[in-house]
């Protein structure tokens, strides 16, 4: 993949994060909030960090 790739790949990672955390901002705020589904949101957010990061260091080494 080349440079463009790589900050279109970043700029879903970040896109996605925000959706999640907004989901999570709404569950929390219901009376019976579900605790898996923020559960679930969270190891998400945490892949999706993760696969950034993969995505920076690829990007700062020219691939």
């Amino acid at each position: 993949m080349g440079k463009k790739e790589f900050l279109k790949q970043m700029e879903s990672l970040n896109r996605k994060i925000s959706e999640h955390e907004a989901k999570i901002k709404i569950e929390r705020n219901k009376s019976f909030p579900g605790a898996g589904r923020i559960k679930y949101w969270e190891r998400e957010i945490l892949a999706f960090k993760d696969a950034l990061e993969k995505a920076k260091k690829r990007l700062r080494r020219g691939r």
